[in-house]
């Protein structure tokens, strides 16, 4: 027996060196501590079975800490001291070739590691093993003791019965070659397959799952279910058509938010039509992608409201409306924002943005804000005027966008006593026109005839207004 100062002559750990039968170890602490298993081998009057509890004693023969029970070693242990080990590394020390080539071989690791744990999955399955935690299903005991998703706990199960009669995927997966989304995917298709098509089918979709990922897998793998089960891909498309929904929904501060599923073939029709509006960034574009997806579908609605084919709402063409005071189109201060069906208040540069280029009405009203007297409604930019200027600026003065998607700009504005003329417009796109009138911007000309944006103060409020206050349209 050791003095009570032998424990503690080890760097005054207070830790026993190995005794007969122990096999030395660091101590354990934080991660590894818990995963920790604490091998042991029999050695001479030391044994121990499963179940036991070995106590360590001081020289006092005073207990220091209950050991956990006895277990055989595991391949647990190896594997989750590695993990501590790549965890102390530091990532951003490598270069950056180590480090590509160390992501890769540990997504090879992960894929073989789900084979493994999908095969234990099918042996638990097989043999029932949930009954012995109560439970009544596989899913259900993955679902309460390592907390999946019923979906994805149902899909682990289900790729786990399959495997074994899939003898190329199963090995694949083994390899590590195959991940288990593309496992799913393949097993997914051939469960129902006849016997037939899943042997002849098998290695050719393995081939494929090793060059693609699992959404082009899905895709091929479809074209496979419809030459046997036709009936089944049509079935499949009608539930995703009934999954179709759009929401649209105005914030409090003006701002609409779209949420919505369409199924393939409306996707595909909006996803084209959005495509070819967005067409390829120009240089000086600084918006996102998500930005320029945004504009594009503004402008597929522009368009569809500009081309007159819609059918009519109330007697008349669907459009939007804005209904402001002359004081708003005028900047002149203390006047009210404009308003906007279906929408929040709008500023007076919007509304100057817009009535650019729109069917004007005018109305007068009495101190009261009831309707006097109607005027006719009538264009700014005639057909004729947008005609001569598409010939002339080909399009966007600042970008060059097709004259299609342009509206008509007043260099200086019709309510400013501007006249509505070829000498005095430009073709603007949503994007450029915008720019100019909410962006604090000017557009001019210069003695070359070239278009440019320049930072300028606009014309002091209300300066050109006429005296009787209504706007004068060239």
């Amino acid at each position: 027996m050791r003095g009570p100062d032998q424990g503690a002559g080890q760097g005054g750990s207070g830790t026993a060196p190995p005794g007969p039968g122990e096999v030395a170890r660091p101590s354990p602490t934080g991660a590894e501590g818990l995963l920790d298993h604490r091998r042991r081998v029999d050695g001479p009057g030391l044994r121990l079975g499963p179940g036991s509890v070995a106590v360590r004693y001081n020289g006092n023969m005073s207990s220091l800490a209950a050991a956990a029970p006895w277990a055989p070693a595991s391949p647990l242990d190896d594997l989750a001291e590695a993990l501590d080990q790549l965890d102390r590394e530091d990532p951003a020390a490598l270069p950056s070739a180590a480090l590509g080539h160390q992501i890769a071989d540990l997504f090879t690791l992960l894929h073989r590691m789900q084979s493994t744990l999908t095969r234990q999955v099918a042996a638990f399955d097989r043999t029932q093993g949930f009954a012995a935690f109560d439970a009544a299903s596989t899913a259900a005991w993955l679902r309460r003791t390592v907390r999946l998703s019923p979906n994805a706990a149902s899909e682990q199960v289900r790729v786990a019965r399959q495997l074994d009669r899939l003898p190329e995927v199963s090995g694949a997966f083994a390899a590590g070659e195959l991940g288990f989304q593309h496992v799913a995917v393949i097993t997914r298709t051939l469960e129902e397959a006849p016997a037939e098509v899943a042997v002849e089918a098998e290695p050719a979709l393995v081939q494929a799952a090793r060059r693609v990922d699992p959404h082009r897998l899905g895709m091929l793998t479809r074209h496979l279910r419809h030459t046997f089960a036709p009936e089944g891909v049509l079935e499949d498309a009608n539930r995703a058509h009934e999954r179709r929904r759009l929401h649209i929904s105005e914030s409090m501060d003006g701002l609409y938010f779209l949420d919505g599923v369409l199924d393939t073939e409306g996707g595909a029709l909006l996803r084209t039509a959005l495509d070819a509006l967005m067409g390829p960034p120009a240089r000086d574009d600084e918006r996102t992608t998500a930005q320029r997806r945004a504009d594009a579908l503004r402008e597929l609605a522009r368009r569809q409201l500009d081309g007159g084919e819609l059918p009519q709402v109330g007697g008349q063409r669907p459009h939007l409306t804005l209904t402001a005071d002359v004081a708003t189109l005028a900047r002149l201060e203390g006047s009210r924002a404009a308003d906007m069906d279906w929408g929040q208040p709008v500023p007076a540069e919007t509304l100057r943005r817009i009535a650019c280029d729109a069917s004007l009405t005018c109305v007068l009203v009495s101190e009261s804000g009831e309707p006097l007297s109607v005027g006719r409604t009538r264009r700014t930019f005639t057909a004729a005027q947008r005609r001569a200027l598409a010939l002339r600026d080909r399009g966007c003065a600042l970008c060059g966008r097709p004259a299609g998607w342009c509206s008509g700009h007043h260099l200086r504005h019709w309510i400013d006593d501007g006249d509505t003329d070829v000498r005095n417009g430009a073709l603007l796109c949503t994007r450029c026109h915008r720019k100019v009138h909410e962006g604090g911007f000017q557009l001019v000309r210069g003695p070359d005839g070239a278009w440019a944006a320049v930072r300028g103060e606009p014309p002091p409020a209300g300066e050109h207004r006429r005296a009787g206050g209504l706007p004068r349209a060239g």
